[in-house]
């Protein structure tokens, strides 16, 4: 999976020694995207992917991750586990000067034909300026 935004927290890096004897680090950061309601999303690298992909606040990335579940003591704990982050922003087309497609001329509506290909009679259409219904 990939997310695109803008780092805007980079956390404590974590370090210690697992059970078995083995060095192990673990980096986080808080992305907020950019979409109509921006969504903060923490994301670590684990490893040696820690120093590979160091990133600081305020830059564009895109960010390829996976998700990651499990089970401790009856509780479940979700980890977004990074493992490449591409710097700068896939161009949007409104960056090009384009604006994007939107659906604002439609065709105009015809009465639905029937079974027997006359159109419908019916009082009731959707084109009515006086109809106030939902549906």
């Amino acid at each position: 999976m990939e997310i695109q935004g803008k780092i805007i927290a980079v956390l404590p890096l974590q370090q210690g020694t697992s059970k078995a004897g083995n060095p192990w680090k673990k980096q986080e950061y808080v992305l907020e995207t950019h979409d109509q309601y921006p969504r903060k999303v923490k994301f670590d690298f684990f490893g040696d992917r820690a120093d590979q992909y160091p990133l600081q606040i305020g830059e564009e990335v895109t960010v390829s991750f996976d998700l990651e579940s499990r089970e401790f003591n009856g509780r479940w704990y979700t980890d977004v586990r990074a493992w490449k982050a591409e710097k700068g922003v896939a161009a949007t087309p409104e960056q090009f000067g384009q604006p994007q497609q939107t659906a604002t001329a439609q065709a105009p509506q015809q009465p639905a034909a029937t079974q027997f290909g006359q159109a419908s009679a019916s009082p009731f259409t959707a084109s009515e300026p006086n109809d106030d219904l939902p549906f």
